[in-house]
């Protein structure tokens, strides 16, 4: 595999950085006791939040591509995926951890007075499938079917903007800006809008993964 250039490989690293940098913050207010009376709590919401903001940019690389024609936006896609799902196993590992105990009783009871919490596993479980098949092994073995099966992300997208819902019901406003965000990013990739799309730069050059 040909050397990447050098400012893709900054570029992959910064990436890295910006994403990995939030639980580094997260774990500091942990740690110093700025994260209010439930810091366990706290890690839970702010993980799930992140898992959710991640998934959005992981959407949005596709018509950053065509609109401005740069490979950057479209080598990162499978890094963003592959956030996406730690973010979102790590904010059911908190969930297990922090407010379950690793009682498992207690999960069959939650399961009963918190049903979206099957709607998140849903979607996780999705997420760990597109995870699973993100390399290029995947592609070659599952040919046409990579594709259709890639599409699913729009099947996560809607659990996951559920999930949030049933969490926040009470406070709209946050809920209500990502899911305009997601709608219109599903709007873009309709062909009849994606034919219209601007477009900035030059001829984008085949990304190598």
């Amino acid at each position: 595999m040909a050397a990447q250039p050098r400012h893709i490989f900054a570029w992959r690293l910064l990436v890295f950085a910006a994403a990995l940098t939030p639980i580094g913050w997260w774990s500091y207010h942990v740690a110093v006791g700025a994260a209010g009376p439930e810091p366990g709590r706290y890690l839970l919401l702010n993980l799930g939040q992140g898992a959710l903001v991640l998934l959005l940019c992981t959407l949005s690389l596709t018509p950053l591509t065509k609109l401005t024609r740069w490979k950057g936006f479209s080598v990162i896609r499978r890094q963003l995926g592959l956030w996406t799902f730690s973010y979102a196993s790590l904010h059911l590992l908190s969930y297990l951890l922090f407010i379950l105990g690793l009682n498992w009783t207690a999960l069959g009871e939650d399961l009963q007075k918190r049903p979206y919490i099957i709607v998140g596993a849903l979607a996780l479980l999705i997420l760990l499938a597109l995870a699973v098949t993100s390399n290029r092994y995947a592609m070659r073995k599952l040919g046409k079917r990579w594709k259709s099966l890639h599409k699913w992300v729009y099947a996560a997208l809607c659990l996951v903007l559920l999930h949030f819902l049933w969490v926040v019901r009470a406070d709209l406003a946050e809920w209500s800006g990502y899911a305009a965000v997601g709608l219109g990013l599903m709007l873009l990739r309709l062909p009849a809008v994606a034919q219209r799309l601007p477009r900035f730069g030059g001829r984008p050059k085949r990304a190598r993964a």
